[in-house]
């Protein structure tokens, strides 16, 4: 029988308004085990799409906020050629089938094969007119379409990733061996801990002394685990947690670093001072889920179904459409029409019925229009 997963020390929001700091522990089943996709099934990804998982037998609600939308008076045309990775290509044909419906004269596409790499690629050649990622751009994208343009792409936040779905941006959790008695970690604390830059202004921190525990534990040196620089995974951590201040963190040297995230429940499981960070869809081991507290003050956010559907818990992970967009100029208007069916009431309630991704809250809506 399959040993369960512990995921530990989640505080209430509620409780900790009022000072009251009550202990919630629970036990659920581990994920499977997964295993990375053979050349075959790659190539199929590519050709076809990625084949997804049955959705999340939870569902959200939609944000009431989200505003109705209501086209544009004025009659749209054109022709725009998109790309998409893999595990969004259903998705990403969804929302054209649903905006065509409400604009005819616009064509947009999205055609194998479906790689977000390859689509980041072939923005900056501009052989595309825009591209759905799940995951944020590689640095190596950014510095050449800089290099060429003079300015960045717009990479605008279009759905929520999913909450533990193998292969489709799933949250991010940091997780410690069972035996170990921490109740949550900050984002400080993890910079501290990971990063040679420590760009949020900590000391280094090597033991778990140093992070609050005591007797046997105080002087017990802190092992951590991650994932080697290139990785969906590793890059997003380090944006969101690593980096600050419009300055670029870099991960310590002596990281025991592994190519891929499906090791790394295992390795914290095995090693009673471990620590480590891979998606939820990962855990597959008994290991101890930390709540985590992304600014001081803050309450700690567990990565629990609600936090992430909610967008409370900070290392819930988005979907982006990308586009090349002069800061001085407009998008055409049909590609900034689509944009905003996208985010509006209608257009995630396209994600919504897919049940894979999360829908977007009005808050994080109202930031991706802003871009435009």
């Amino acid at each position: 029988m399959r040993r369960a997963l512990v995921m530990a020390a989640a505080l209430c929001a509620a409780s900790a308004a009022i000072g009251a700091q009550p202990m919630v522990e629970w036990v659920v089943p581990a994920s499977p085990t997964h295993r990375p996709q053979t050349p075959e099934e790659a190539e199929e990804g590519r050709r076809s799409g990625r084949k997804l998982p049955a959705p999340e037998v939870l569902q959200p609600t939609l944000d009431p906020a989200l505003p109705s939308y209501v086209p544009h008076g004025e009659k749209l045309i054109g022709t725009f050629k998109g790309a998409a990775s893999d595990v969004l290509a259903v998705l990403a044909q969804k929302w054209i089938e649903r905006f065509r419906k409400y604009h005819p004269g616009v064509e947009l596409s999205v055609s194998p094969p479906y790689a977000g790499s390859l689509g980041a690629a072939e923005l900056v050649k501009g052989t595309v007119d825009f591209v759905f990622v799940s995951r944020e751009l590689r640095p190596d994208d950014i510095r050449d379409f800089k290099a060429k343009f003079g300015y960045g792409p717009a990479s605008i936040p279009i759905c929520g990733g999913s909450y533990r779905h193998f292969g489709a941006l799933d949250a991010v959790a940091f997780f410690v061996n069972t035996e170990n008695p921490i109740e949550r970690l900050t984002f400080d604390q993890i910079d501290a801990i990971y990063s040679t830059t420590r760009h949020r202004g900590q000391m280094p921190i090597r033991t778990w002394g140093e992070l609050g525990l005591t007797g046997a534990w105080a002087d017990k040196p802190i092992h951590p685990y991650g994932i080697k620089p290139w990785n969906g995974f590793e890059e997003f951590v380090r944006q969101r947690v690593l980096s600050a201040g419009g300055r670029r963190g870099e991960w310590r040297d002596d990281i025991v670093f592994e190519k891929l995230v499906f090791p790394l429940a295992k390795r914290v499981a095995d090693d009673r001072y471990g620590i480590a960070y891979s998606g939820l869809a990962y855990l597959d081991e008994p290991v101890r889920v930390l709540p985590l507290v992304e600014a001081s003050g803050a309450a700690p956010q567990a990565p629990t179904y609600e936090n992430v559907a909610l967008a409370a818990y900070p290392l819930s992970r988005l979907v982006y459409f990308n586009v090349n967009k002069s800061p001085n100029k407009p998008l055409p208007p049909a590609l900034s029409e689509f944009l905003r069916f996208v985010l509006s009431r209608e257009g995630q309630e396209v994600v919504l019925d897919q049940a894979i991704y999360l829908p977007l809250r009005e808050g994080q809506a109202r930031s991706s229009r802003a871009q435009l």
